[in-house]
């Protein structure tokens, strides 16, 4: 069986439209639309305008929009706008978070 492989968007790119990816996804740029993959990951230089389904994100840049996912890890340069729906939340010292959080069984 084949290694995850990992699609690493820079903080030179920019992505206006949905980005759906069966495996995982490292952003450092900026995307505006809707994004789907296995584990969703953003840097400190990363945006985000668009909804989040995942079976886990890690944010530690801007996002506005609504996650989905089991796990969601927000780190401390993290600043987060929206709905998340998820399992388990972890949040660092340090975030910034305007949001609502449902918990799904």
């Amino acid at each position: 069986m084949a290694a995850n492989s990992k699609t690493i968007l820079k903080k030179d790119i920019k992505v206006e439209g949905n980005l759906f990816e069966k495996e995982d996804i490292e952003l450092d740029g900026e995307i505006k639309g809707n994004i789907r993959a296995e584990i969703f990951e953003t840097l400190k230089n990363s945006k985000v305008s668009g909804d989040v389904k995942s079976s886990e994100v890690r944010l530690d840049g801007i996002l506005e929009g609504n996650i989905e996912s089991n796990k969601v890890y927000i780190k401390k340069n993290a600043n987060i706008t929206g709905t998340i729906k998820q399992k388990t939340l972890s949040v660092e010292e340090g975030a910034k978070l305007n949001i609502k959080t449902e918990t799904s069984s």
